[in-house]
């Protein structure tokens, strides 16, 4: 399972470490103008991979957002697990966002499944079927089950996944990354109702996205 971040990704410290090599580099070299380009690179590359501490809700009956970024879509499709049509919440990551993604729910990794394909732009419906993507199926304490996907950009070339099947996971868990602008996908439980409208800014682990429908705020 992946350890409490520092502040930033572990999966980002190779790079934001090689980025500062080569700024000091061609700093000693003496290539000023060269050096500061890589400096604002190291700056930005520092910036993405940031993965500030959050306040997760503790409140029965809620579940929170798997990414940080903006509502592009709130409505009802088919389950890419069960097949099933069932409520959707879609939050696009543009490469200014927090990338790490978190689980909405207390519960089990019950499946994990790796799709390859396209590197569409994640802002459109129609990523959620052809980009490349990961799903990750949940099941709560109380045994409803819940779909996360973890789906590739335009940008984004690279998921990452740190939970594996049969792990336990906490509410607003770190769960996995996706590198330079992407796309997550939450599926709701049947008894749960969606907490967020379009255009909505969410944050990882903090905003509520959904509530059990017969739960009452704590």
């Amino acid at each position: 399972m992946q350890k409490p971040s520092p502040g930033v990704s572990l999966e980002g410290l190779p790079i934001i470490g090689l980025a500062v090599l080569l700024t000091l580099t061609l700093a000693l070299l003496g290539w000023v103008f060269w050096a500061f380009l890589c400096f604002l690179l190291t700056c930005f590359i520092g910036h993405f991979f940031r993965d500030p501490e959050r306040v997760v809700p503790t409140g029965a009956g809620l579940a929170v957002s798997p990414a940080d970024g903006r509502v592009v879509r709130v409505g009802r499709t088919k389950d890419p697990i069960s097949g099933e049509e069932r409520q959707i919440v879609s939050i696009f990551m543009n490469v200014f966002d927090v990338h790490v993604n978190r689980s909405p729910v207390r519960g089990k990794i019950l499946q994990i499944k790796y799709f390859p394909g396209k590197f569409l732009n994640a802002s459109f419906d129609k990523a959620s079927e052809e980009n490349e993507r990961n799903v990750l199926k949940i099941e709560d304490d109380d045994g409803q089950n819940w779909t996360v996907v973890q789906i590739a950009g335009l940008i984004a070339r690279r998921i990452v996944c740190w939970v594996e099947e049969g792990d336990a996971v906490k509410r607003g868990q770190r769960i996995g990354l996706i590198k330079f602008g992407s796309r997550v996908d939450l599926y709701i439980s049947d008894e749960y109702t969606s907490t967020v409208v379009m255009d909505q800014r969410v944050y990882a682990g903090q905003t509520i996205t959904a509530k059990k429908t017969d739960s009452k705020d704590e």
